[in-house]
């Protein structure tokens, strides 16, 4: 509830629910999904540790797009990764005191700076990042090739939609 501006209280709508929410579909998506975020959470806080014993879970994240990407803004990380800037800038101290990343003035516009992986920070995600593929080869070694690539299309379009 929040004040009109006429010196009344306005109630906000609930909104309406999308058409075809109960369908079984979508149930059963919201159900496989709740599962496979609650074991990408537990996954992500191993592969934090198999990088560094201090690394924070949700910093693992930032790693793994700075090696994919290349050295980027911390602004652009904030927004990609979908979290503020006091809590990007405390992991990315953390990320830097750990010897994981470092920080270099951007070519672009030398007031700013770009936070890039160390090589040692791209050696140890590396290593962390090919064992966890060899997991997943061998979880999913009764799958046809055709449908891991489909799965990953299709988990492609879902974080594609879900950025919006």
């Amino acid at each position: 509830m929040h004040d009109d501006g006429n010196g009344g209280a306005e109630h906000a709508a609930t909104p309406e629910p999308a058409r075809g929410v109960d369908q079984p579909g979508f149930l059963a998506l919201e159900r496989e999904l709740t599962v496979l975020l609650r074991r990408a959470r537990a996954s992500q806080g191993e592969m934090a540790r198999a990088v560094h014993p201090d690394l924070e879970p949700s910093a693992y994240g930032l790693l793994v797009r700075l090696d994919e990407c290349g050295g980027q803004r911390a602004t652009e990380l904030a927004a990609y990764i979908g979290v503020g800037k006091a809590t990007m800038s405390r992991q990315l101290r953390a990320l830097e005191e750990l010897g994981l990343v470092a920080r270099e003035p951007d070519p672009a516009d030398g007031r700013a700076w770009l936070v890039a992986v160390t090589r040692e920070g791209r050696e140890r995600v590396s290593r962390v990042r090919e064992a966890r593929r060899a997991r997943y080869a061998g979880r999913l070694a009764d799958w046809d090739p055709a449908e891991v690539t489909e799965l990953a299309r299709l988990l492609n379009q879902l974080n594609r939609g879900t950025e919006k």
